[in-house]
């Protein structure tokens, strides 16, 4: 990619690696405070915001990602605020932007991928964030911020972010792939499970045929749309929910996932293995924008400022493992949970070798060439 990378997790994992080596309001505000400590249903001990922040709203509305949010962060949230969180979920970056862009939502937050920012910025449906009102942005890695997709960080915030690569259950599958192209292999035909991510899962097939993932151009789009043509009627399932409780099951073998998805499944059966491609992964990273009419704004500060807490974002290493951007909840958790901490940071699967994302590319805005994309994924699915 020209300029600055989309995604330096290479540097993000040198960094971390030597920093963590080193490191052995409303009335509804206002009783919150006053009723002591806060516990949620599963007996966790909610940390109190610091700083709080001055919150008149009492509800928030936030439009998110499916098995991305630990519980206990959730209703810690609203018990120490006493503030109602609303939340609606998606499964695709695609979906949440054609219903947002279609209007008539009362969202506050939303969470897309890095090459969905842009377009957002550019469509008009976000307003920048006021840095005055994020005293902990200083919690995430540099490294993670002033992305080309968001020179200064003036409309995102980093969430999680994480890799897509091919995930095998060595037991099951005799010859366990090594490259993207292997899973156009007649012998696992009806076995595979895929995101039902457009943009990655064409970006892949690119790849296979040493184009540009973010190609704008209309040849090496068609070329594309014709592999992934033959590919698609071996894939069992496309799943963005869970695709690991289909592999956890042995409903299928092998395919295409997510960080978090397999660490999970490998968690369940070790014989399920993570396989970075030898054309590279896919590299990705997840932000928090404010829409442009959001009417809770001053809860929306209060959600990002209390959930970037070490003692708070640390359940995001516990319950859902990606890569973690905010080296405070990474200090957090290795002094204070060295399971958790060890889990997360010995896998290969949320600490990828630094020589498979040197390899590793990110999907891009491409611009008036998004519907080239779009067409392709709604043709090649089909009655998939």
């Amino acid at each position: 990619m020209k300029g600055k990378p989309l995604f330096n997790l290479l540097g993000v994992l040198v960094v971390l690696s030597l920093a963590l080596a080193a490191c052995g309001g409303g009335k509804a505000t206002e009783a919150a405070v006053s009723d002591g400590p806060k516990v949620t249903s599963s007996g966790f001990a909610c940390p109190e915001p610091n700083p709080r922040m001055e919150v008149t709203s009492t509800e928030l509305n936030i439009f998110v990602w499916t098995e991305y949010f630990p519980q206990d962060m959730l209703d810690c949230f609203e018990l120490v605020y006493g503030i109602k969180l609303n939340r609606d979920e998606y499964s695709s970056n695609e979906e949440m932007y054609a219903k947002v862009s279609a209007g008539g939502t009362a969202y506050d937050l939303a969470q897309p991928t890095d090459y969905i920012v842009p377009l957002m910025i550019r469509t008009g449906l976000l307003q920048e964030f006021d840095h005055s009102k994020l005293p902990l942005l200083g919690n995430i890695d540099p490294n993670w911020m002033d992305q080309s997709f968001d020179p200064g960080n003036k409309y995102s915030v980093p969430y999680l972010a994480g890799t897509d690569a091919i995930v095998v259950n060595t037991e099951a599958v005799e010859n366990v792939p090594t490259s993207w192209s292997d899973l156009w292999k007649p012998e696992y035909a009806g076995r595979l499970v895929f995101i039902d991510d457009s943009r990655a899962v064409i970006g892949m097939t690119l790849v296979t045929l040493g184009y540009d993932p973010n190609t704008t151009n209309e040849a090496e789009l068609e070329e594309a749309k014709a592999k992934l043509a033959e590919l698609v009627p071996n894939v069992k399932l496309f799943d963005s929910d869970s695709p690991k409780t289909a592999l956890i099951a042995g409903d299928v073998d092998l395919g295409m996932v997510w960080t978090g998805e397999a660490f999970t499944a490998n968690q369940e059966n070790p014989a399920i293995q993570y396989i970075y491609p030898e054309e590279g992964p896919v590299l990705w990273q997840d932000n928090w924008v404010m829409l442009k009419d959001a009417s809770h704004a001053d809860a929306a500060y209060a959600w990002i400022n209390y959930i970037m807490q070490g003692e708070v974002f640390w359940l995001t290493i516990r319950d859902f493992q990606y890569t973690n951007p905010n080296i405070a909840a990474l200090e957090y958790a290795k002094a204070n949970q060295p399971e958790v901490y060890s889990a997360y940071f010995d896998s290969p699967i949320t600490n990828p070798p630094a020589e498979a994302v040197a390899k590793g590319f990110g999907i891009e805005d491409v611009g008036e060439a998004t519907p080239l994309y779009d067409n392709i994924w709604v043709e090649i699915k089909g009655g998939n």
